[in-house]
């Protein structure tokens, strides 16, 4: 059984940018994708690495990392994530795939390798510690195995289901798969913690995170982190206001996600309108 750590990465972001080629620490020269590369080669269950870019040419510099930390990639569709997940699983003949996405670059091999025993042990379809937010956000993992991969490739219609890769498994038609969910232990239970990479804001608490800890400790941890934010709470104010995204399966959720982007710009008469048309 070949378990395989899919990275996905692309530099398009409507929010931020070519994000995950900023610099941790800032001024280091180190990327957040190479930050992400490097914290999973340390996990003791992965078999291969594998980044998952897109065609497009402004993501040749995502395989020019890639080469350089010596791992393989695979360049697929932008939009159809479910395609370019499933193919590069094929290609690479994946048994159990950990999906990682590019712009976490705190992830903790020791929670990957949480995530994998649990969802051998229980012979899952798919396991994750985000179907129930009890960890910091950044510090996500999905694992799925092919035969769940495949059928969602063959099976998912609507846009969600192929731009997020495993809403169709876990959402839309879950009922037909084995879904196991890994919470937390209690030192490490952080859900209003956000350390991954959105937006500026998002940025810049990040910085502030790796020039605290990573003097120290390169490959600081979780708990680092979770113990670093009760020295210091105050961090949690540079990015107190960013909103999660999250995937939305109706009109009704987008417009519940706009009143409250609303609230916080204090665009009040907007929302008002929002709630009348509503009513």
């Amino acid at each position: 059984m070949k378990i395989g750590a899919i990275i996905q990465a692309r530099t398009a972001s409507t929010r931020f940018p070519k994000k995950i080629l900023k610099e941790l620490p800032y001024g280091s020269g180190i990327t957040v994708l190479e930050q992400v590369i490097r914290r999973l080669k340390k996990s003791e269950l992965l078999d291969e690495i594998i980044v998952a870019t897109t065609t497009n040419s402004a993501d040749d510099v995502v395989v020019e990392i890639s080469n350089r930390e010596e791992i393989k990639y695979f360049r697929g569709s932008e939009k159809n994530v479910l395609e370019r997940y499933y193919l590069c699983a094929k290609e690479n003949k994946v048994d159990v795939i950990v999906r990682i996405t590019s712009d976490c670059p705190c992830v903790d091999w020791d929670i990957v390798d949480m995530v994998i025993e649990k969802h051998l042990q229980k012979q899952a379809d798919y396991t994750s510690n985000t179907l129930e937010r009890t960890f910091p956000h950044g510090l996500d993992v999905e694992v799925v195995s092919f035969r769940a991969l495949e059928k969602a490739h063959c099976e998912a219609s609507e846009d969600f289901e192929r731009e997020h890769v495993c809403p169709y498994i876990y959402t839309t038609k879950k009922e037909e798969f084995r879904l196991v969910s890994v919470k937390a232990p209690e030192y490490l239970t952080a859900p209003d913690i956000r350390i991954t990479l959105d937006t500026e804001e998002d940025y810049a608490l990040l910085c502030a995170v790796f020039d605290y800890l990573y003097p120290q400790n390169n490959y600081f941890q979780a708990v680092d982190i979770v113990n670093l934010f009760k020295e210091k709470p105050w961090l949690k104010l540079i990015n107190k206001k960013v909103l999660q995204k999250r995937i939305f399966h109706s009109l009704e959720e987008e417009l519940e996600e706009a009143k409250k982007l609303l609230e916080l710009q204090e665009l009040n008469r907007v929302k008002e309108v929002i709630e009348k048309w509503r009513a």
